[in-house]
Order: structure tokens, then sequence, then C-alpha cells
């Protein structure tokens, strides 16, 4: 029997922010840009699990800097921070079409903040081949927590021998395996289509 694919978002199908959309994000933030990702990347957890939502986790990045952000520059840095994360690997876009069309059980675990999951939502048709969308900002657990795996494995009803986790950072495919789900450490289309 075929194993189920769970496939993380970005860093696989999507790709991680430019130079261009991380220059974005610090002058809309206006603050120096070492501070401004330290404080981007610790307060970032309760933003990916739905804790907080983007003025809520703004507001927070502000308060780590020791300045104040009004709404317009919040605005500003939902906007930034969205478009920062929209870009996509056609490559596997293509692939995934390709498991779906060949009736592969595939889906989703990703973190996520929900307005950037409403964003993929309203522009990625795509997204719809996935059985299942485990979304850290819905299910309230973000990788590599074991809860966001766990989540998974009840929404997929499988044993998680069964499942593939394909991701692109160490720590999550460990914490998978650490369950019992087989991992593999995405680094290119082609490697992947290799292992499969």
């Amino acid at each position: 029997m075929e194993e189920i694919l769970l496939f993380d978002l970005f860093g696989v199908i999507a790709r991680h922010q430019s130079p261009q959309g991380r220059a974005r994000l610090v002058e809309a933030a206006g603050v120096p840009g070492e501070a401004f990702w330290k404080a981007y990347w610790a307060l970032r957890p309760a933003y990916d699990s739905g804790a907080v939502d983007g003025p809520a986790y703004w507001r927070l990045v502000a308060g780590a800097l020791g300045t104040a952000f009004g709404p317009e520059r919040i605005a500003a840095l939902v906007e930034a921070d969205i478009a920062s994360w929209s870009a996509v690997d056609a490559e596997m876009v293509d692939l995934i079409g390709e498991l779906a069309a060949s009736g592969r059980r595939i889906a989703l675990l990703s973190n996520v903040p929900e307005e950037l999951a409403v964003h993929y939502e309203r522009h990625h048709p795509w997204l719809a081949h996935f059985e299942v969308r485990g979304l850290s900002c819905r299910i309230g657990y973000a990788k590599p927590a074991p809860g966001a795996y766990a989540w998974c494995l009840r929404a997929l009803d499988a044993p998680p021998g069964r499942i593939l986790f394909v991701d692109d950072r160490q720590e999550n495919v460990d914490a998978a395996r650490a369950l019992g789900i087989q991992g593999h450490l995405f680094t290119s289309a082609s490697a992947l289509r290799e292992a499969l």
C-alpha cells in the first residue's frame, strides 16, 4: 500500500522569504534589521499557532523592539509579511497536481498564520488537492510540537508508519519520526521525485 504523503508548505511547495521581501518588511517596520528579525522569529510561534492575530502579533513585535506600531504601520506590515511568503515553486505545484491526478493521498501540515492562510486559499486553487490541510493557525499547534503531527494522524485516520512527511527543516522531520512517521528532508523537487 502506498504511503500517504504529508507535505510542509514553506520551503517545500512555497518558497522562503526573498531578500526583497525581507527588506520590505524591515523598511515597513522602520527599525534596525537585526533587532527586527530577532523579535519577528521569537514571537512567531504564537502567531503561527493562532494564539494571536496579525495586529496583536505586530504589537508584540513592536513591544519587544521598545516601540509602538500604529494601525497604518501594522496594516503595511501584515501586507508585506504576506507578500514575503507568497512565491511558490512551480515544479512542486506541478508535482502536487500529478500526485493528486494519480490518486495518491496527499495532505498538508504547515506553520502558517491566519492572514497568510487566507491569502493562499484565495490565490492557490491547488490547495484543494490536499485531502487534509493541517494549518497551524487553525489546529492550535505549530511544528515541531507533537500535537501538530497527532492532529494529522487523527485527520488522516492512518497509522504513523503509512505516512511520509516531507519538510525542509531537520527538527520537523525528527519530530515526525519520533512519533513513528516516516520522514524525508526536502532539498529539491527532483530529489523528492527520486525518493518517491
